[in-house]
C-alpha cells in the first residue's frame, strides 16, 4: 500500500538541485514526483522515482544525505473538490497530514497525490479506501 519516497538532503546553494537530477538521469532512474522544502541554508527535496532503492544507493555513492521512507499515493478524480473528500475521510477518522504535493503523471484521468500522514498507513489506506479513494500500490506508482 505504501510508496517508497526518497528525501535527500541539500545545502541551499546553486546547481544542488542539478546535481542530484544528474546523478539520477545518468542512472537511468525517472523523476515521477517531487517536492523542495527550504530555509535559507539547507533544503530538503523529496522524490517519487521508479527505482527507489537504486536511488537511494546511487545518491549515496555520490555523495547525499539519503533516506527512504513510506508513503500513501492516491488517485481522485480530475475535477474541483476530489482532493477534499479524501482530506474529509482522514480528518473524520483524526488522521492528520505531515505534508502533501502533487505527482506529476496522471493515470486513467485521475489526478495523483502523495500524502505523509501521522499514524499507521495502513489505517490512512483504509480510511481512504472506503471512501471511495484509490490507493496506489507501489508498482502502479513507479510504472508511471
Amino acid at each position: 500500500m505504501s510508496v517508497a519516497q526518497i528525501s535527500v538532503f541539500l545545502e541551499n546553494k546553486a546547481g544542488r538541485l542539478a546535481d542530484v537530477s544528474r546523478v539520477l538521469g545518468a542512472n537511468s532512474i525517472d523523476i515521477n514526483a517531487l517536492s523542495i522544502a527550504d530555509t535559507t541554508h539547507f533544503g530538503i527535496l523529496r522524490l517519487i522515482v521508479n527505482q527507489p532503492e537504486r536511488a537511494v544507493n546511487v545518491l549515496k555513492e555520490a555523495g547525499f544525505t539519503v533516506n527512504s521512507s513510506p508513503v500513501l499515493a492516491i488517485a481522485i478524480d480530475d475535477e474541483p473538490g476530489s482532493l477534499s473528500k479524501a482530506l474529509d475521510a482522514l480528518n473524520e477518522n483524526e488522521i492528520g497530514i505531515d505534508y502533501i504535493y502533487a505527482f506529476v503523471g496522471r493515470t486513467q484521468s485521475k489526478a495523483l497525490v502523495i500524502l505523509r500522514v501521522e499514524g499507521p498507513l495502513e489505517e490512512a489506506g483504509a480510511v481512504l479506501s472506503k471512501a471511495g479513494i484509490q490507493v496506489l500500490k507501489d508498482t502502479e506508482v513507479y510504472s508511471i
